[in-house]
């Protein structure tokens, strides 16, 4: 049954802004641990207003407040009628696109327009956890004002068979990597001292070796964004896998893809935090990314037995 366009505009405003708030309340936590409280507003004021601005004003931080959660409204709304489409949305897929894709793409083509002197004036990493949380409340808004009846727990991904399959997938990569760099750091002696030093760079700003902070709140919440990276790659892969199993033709182009994603993957680490590099070490990273390919590669394999069929029993179909 069509909603009314009344109701979805109310729900998509509300799950708008409470998105927002979500967004709001990670970066005052992540700035608060970082010393400098409403650093993150302020920052994207003067992104706003084209001004560098050095010290923290309560007016400049509601002004831009104002502007932050009008613009989750807005995306609230539009993802209220993308929901209301459908008879039955996936609700997990959504959050992902709400999170992942449109706010990604209105914060980064917000920083172009606004002719931001770097994309990275705030790091990735927060970017993309915030939003992906941003994402999960409000289609958990949605899918409760909706009133629909169907459980909005991590079994509907039993709905989403190959979403699931992303997300063991990813798991495992994720759990190869890191568990390959724990041993390092032990036999080094300086257990948890890669995920400190990424976390770091990523999240603190560190500068050099001599920022690295070892904490369990830094290495945990590093952990997390390196999960969530892994399982967002790993439904990626999972999608590309069976897509071969329908075209055998494009194994070529899904090699490919993943050689280009293992030098994406170094190259963003390189120029985002480079003395990481230089202190975990070039071949430690590519070793672990290997690693983790091979790893979700024989997941995928053992998987999708129509997919062993298909490139064992025709292999001119994909050299």
């Amino acid at each position: 049954m069509r909603r009314p366009a009344q109701a979805v505009v109310v729900h998509g405003v509300t799950g708008g802004l409470l998105a927002g708030l979500v967004v709001a309340l990670w970066f005052l936590v992540a700035d608060t641990l970082a010393g400098h409280s409403f650093r993150t507003p302020t920052l994207l004021a003067g992104v706003v207003l084209n001004r560098e601005f050095t010290e923290v004003g309560f007016r400049l931080v509601a002004v831009y407040t104002v502007l932050h959660f009008g613009v989750f409204a807005i995306l609230g709304v539009g993802m209220a009628w993308v929901s209301a489409a459908f008879a039955a949305p996936p609700r997990l897929l959504l959050s992902l696109m709400f999170g992942v894709l449109l706010q990604e793409v209105t914060f980064y083509v917000g920083l172009l327009v606004l002719h931001a002197p770097h994309l990275g004036v705030i790091a990735w990493p927060h970017v993309v956890g915030a939003n992906i949380a941003a994402g999960l409340v409000l289609m958990g808004y949605l899918h409760y004002a909706e009133r629909d009846p169907r459980p909005l727990r991590p079994t509907t991904l039993r709905e989403h068979p190959a979403l699931a399959r992303g997300v063991v997938n990813g798991l495992i990569g994720a759990a190869v990597v890191a568990a390959w760099f724990f041993v390092l750091d032990l036999a080094s002696g300086t257990p948890f001292r890669t995920p400190a030093a990424f976390g770091s760079a990523l999240l603190l700003g560190a500068a050099g070796p001599g920022e690295i902070v070892v904490t369990f709140g830094l290495v945990a919440v590093y952990t997390v964004v390196h999960v969530v990276a892994f399982v967002i790659a790993g439904v990626v892969f999972v999608a590309l896998a069976e897509q071969v199993e329908r075209v055998p033709a494009l194994a070529l182009l899904v090699l490919l893809t993943a050689i280009l994603l293992e030098g994406l993957i170094l190259a963003t680490i390189g120029v985002g935090a480079q003395w990481v590099l230089g202190a975990v070490g070039w071949w430690s990273v590519a070793v672990a990314n290997v690693l983790a390919v091979l790893a979700m590669g024989w997941q995928v394999w053992r998987t999708h037995p129509m997919l062993q069929r298909r490139l064992l029993e025709h292999p001119q179909l994909h050299v």
